[in-house]
């Protein structure tokens, strides 16, 4: 059997890139799996094909993530489509390039509203089901959020309040549900910029990360040990030492 048989998982923003991945890796190992998009409803269509080759159940709902009401209604339609949910992966997220000094009051709660905000409502919405299924809580930060980002001040912010969030949480959310986070460090999605490619020279793996290697991560979190929680598990290939 595999070690998430019949498991139903919540993946925010998992039509594409790093959230898709994370996706198929929870159904290879027999999760049916939902998914939450707000503006890729061709990619996530898409997505739920591929999913449901897998032998999965799977569906994407559309959820606004900085709207309270629509977290609400699209966490209980996929709480009462499975009949359960036992994983909650907070990947959703937003990523922007800022001199300090210039971002906006906009630019600066979009963020929080997204990378901040947003999991503490997901999760605030799926704790009764949760709770009722001892499952477990993922959330996606970032290396930015352990190191600061003189370039993207309020991603870095945003990203280091989820991990006191994650710490938060695992302790509030005890003993039913365990809470983690996966931070990952630089990770190759499609052709690498120059940019990518500087920081894999300055990698001690001299790499940079791969999207199933963040996968992998999750599935450590989602089929470890319950009695692991609280913790802030980096995937940078040692760029962040």
């Amino acid at each position: 059997m595999k070690k998430l048989q019949d498991k139903i998982a919540l993946v925010t923003g998992g039509a594409k890139r790093i959230g898709k991945g994370i996706a198929f890796a929870l159904a290879n190992e027999g999760a049916h799996v939902a998914i939450t998009y707000r503006d890729s409803a061709d990619e996530a269509r898409e997505t739920v094909r591929e999913l449901e080759d897998y032998g999965i159940r799977a569906s994407a709902v559309h959820a606004n993530l900085r709207q309270p009401k629509s977290i609400q209604d699209a966490v209980a339609k996929i709480a009462a489509d499975f009949g359960r949910l036992d994983i909650l992966i907070s990947n959703a997220g937003l990523f922007e390039t800022a001199a300090l000094d210039k971002i906006s009051v906009e630019q600066w709660d979009a963020m929080f509203d997204t990378n901040t905000r947003a999991p503490f409502l997901v999760a605030q919405a799926a704790h009764a089901h949760l709770k009722a299924t001892h499952g477990r809580i993922i959330n996606i930060g970032s290396l930015g959020g352990t190191h600061p980002w003189p370039t993207h001040g309020h991603y870095c912010t945003s990203k280091a309040a989820l991990h006191m969030l994650t710490e938060v949480m695992s302790k509030a959310f005890a003993p039913e549900i365990s809470v983690n986070c996966v931070a990952p460090g630089m990770i190759a999605i499609g052709d690498p910029s120059a940019e990518y490619e500087h920081f894999a020279r300055k990698t001690p793996m001299k790499r940079n990360g791969t999207v199933e290697e963040v996968a992998a991560a999750v599935l450590f979190f989602a089929t470890g040990p319950h009695f692991i929680t609280g913790q802030i598990l980096g995937v940078d290939g040692g760029l962040g030492l």
